[in-house]
């Protein structure tokens, strides 16, 4: 059906006097401007996406080092104890 949409618009520009250099022109300019639009409407569509693999990554991150979060506490208060101890 696309193919059939362009080779009537390259028809019908030339039917009504437009060069065949501009038909060309015209055709490279749309054929840019869609594959644009269709990049930013793939990223808006994959965005929610994108972001929720964000925060799962965060999520994992954070959850990985809670242990060694709480084991480094914990020897901090043992340090503090034993210097404490020693007075």
């Amino acid at each position: 059906m696309e193919i059939l949409f362009v080779l009537g618009f390259f028809l019908m520009l030339l039917l009504t006097g437009v060069s065949l250099l501009g038909v060309i022109a015209a055709l490279v300019v749309a054929t840019v401007v869609m594959f644009v639009g269709g990049l930013f409407t793939l990223v808006f569509k994959l965005l929610p996406w994108l972001l929720l693999a964000v925060v799962a990554v965060w999520a994992w991150r954070y959850f990985q080092h809670a242990d060694d979060r709480k084991l480094a506490a914990l020897r901090r208060k043992i340090s503090r104890l034993d210097r404490n101890s020693w007075r």
